[in-house]
């Protein structure tokens, strides 16, 4: 693997600290960012850790520990995390039903691709997903690994109710609403799982990590 540069440190108040990478956000850091994370979440001075997209924060107690000898720990750990940031999560198939009225916004990614709206679900259906974080909503995975030829902007105005399930395009990733709620992604589909469940354990179908491919139910063009 590839030399990765040290995260950026910066002290957020006296009890958290943001280790951040220069972007892009790419698959070997995002796991360089969960090695770390994995290996922080053990030190018994930090309380906490919440893994981002090219980023980690640390909540730490500062009676333990000062935010400037938390930083010597992050930047002498970093290095060795190199070997432990191979290996992937799970592969889960989600069902889609693209286009019609679970995908409204099939076509408009066509306009913007130059691709049919058959070629856009063939590409989007084609490509294996890795979830980098989930937030936003709980259970809301962002997935790396979008074909740049199908990347999006999002809505220039954003709908005030997504359904629940919808898969949808925003920018350079692809993502599933787990719940109803406003948002401005690109709706190509949707599917019948549920992503978020309080009641289960874990509560959400995908974790950091895992792999995704989406598999076509129906397709309405």
């Amino acid at each position: 693997m590839s030399q990765s540069p040290s995260p950026r440190l910066h002290a957020l108040g006296d009890a958290a600290l943001l280790c951040e990478l220069p972007p892009p956000a790419t698959l070997p850091a995002q796991q360089r960012i969960w090695a770390l994370a994995r290996e922080a979440v053990a030190w018994p001075e930090v309380q906490e850790v919440l893994p981002g997209m090219n980023n980690l924060t640390l909540l730490f107690d500062p009676q333990q520990v000062d935010a400037g000898e938390l930083e010597l720990r992050v930047l002498t750990a970093w290095p060795a995390l190199a070997g432990q940031a191979e290996g992937t999560g799970r592969l889960v198939e989600i069902p889609v039903a693209y286009g019609g009225d679970q995908g409204p916004d099939l076509h408009d990614v066509a306009r913007h691709t130059g691709l049919s709206a058959a070629e856009v679900v063939r590409r989007h259906a084609a490509g294996e997903y890795v979830v980098y974080l989930l937030g936003f909503l709980p259970g809301f995975a962002f997935m790396g690994g979008l074909a740049p030829e199908l990347h999006t902007p999002r809505r220039r105005e954003p709908r005030t109710a997504v359904p629940a399930r919808s898969v949808g395009i925003g920018g350079a990733q692809t993502g599933i609403y787990p719940l109803d709620s406003p948002g401005g992604w690109q709706l190509i589909g949707r599917t019948p799982l549920a992503l978020f469940d309080p009641a289960a354990e874990p509560p959400t179908l995908l974790q950091p990590g895992d792999r995704v491919r989406f598999v076509p139910e129906s397709v309405t063009l």
